[in-house]
């Protein structure tokens, strides 16, 4: 059990630290929303890591990783709603952004979306989730062991995303992005398209 625990924990942590889909988001949103977009973004992924936790308990995970079709569907989906942030990103990078008004002209319900729906749509999700499941859980764990590893990673990444929105939401770094918004912006919409892009072309 405690040899679980440290390997689940450990390609958690390996899995939060490696850039991808998820840490762009929370980036961007965070940056040019402020601290309170960060979180519910956030809260969005965390919640979209328990829909594939679910599936995978249930073994649908399996399916997806080896079916070509549902594999290309999620595939292909999530790199259109990449671009499609990142192409409203750079719209939005023509003018001055204000990032307190931006905050209260969005829905609060809307950074959680957005955090739950790109993190849905990544396959890379279901196929993390899937390896810790195959591999470092065996099939005759508890339920109360299972249990503690799935909080267990959920924890680490609860942990990471705090401790990541906080780093960017420090007054240094608040300074600096109201002096380069509109590039914020253009280099965040263009890092999502390309992005979106790669995971349009990217093979399992």
């Amino acid at each position: 059990m405690v040899n679980q625990l440290i390997a689940v924990v450990s390609l958690t942590c390996l899995a939060m630290v490696i850039p991808g889909p998820d840490m762009l988001l929370v980036l961007g949103n965070t940056v040019l929303a402020g601290r309170h977009a960060g979180f519910r973004t956030s809260l969005g992924v965390l919640s979209g890591n328990l829909v594939h936790i679910t599936y995978c308990l249930l073994g649908i995970g399996w399916v997806i990783s080896r079916s070509i079709l549902a594999f290309s569907a999620l595939k292909y989906a999530a790199a259109a709603y990449l671009i499609y942030l990142g192409v409203t990103s750079l719209r939005a990078g023509r003018t001055t952004l204000d990032v307190g008004a931006q905050e209260r002209r969005r829905p609060e319900l809307n950074w959680f979306l957005q955090g739950f729906v790109n993190n849905v749509l990544n396959p890379k999700g279901a196929l993390f989730y899937l390896g810790v499941f195959t591999v470092v859980i065996a099939p005759g764990t508890s339920a109360g062991a299972m249990l503690l590893l799935v909080g267990s990673m959920m924890a680490v990444s609860a942990s990471f995303w705090l401790l990541f929105v906080y780093t960017l939401d420090r007054p240094s770094i608040r300074e600096w992005i109201a002096r380069w918004q509109r590039t914020v912006s253009r280099v965040y919409g263009g890092l999502l398209i390309v992005l979106g892009v790669r995971v349009a072309l990217s093979e399992r």
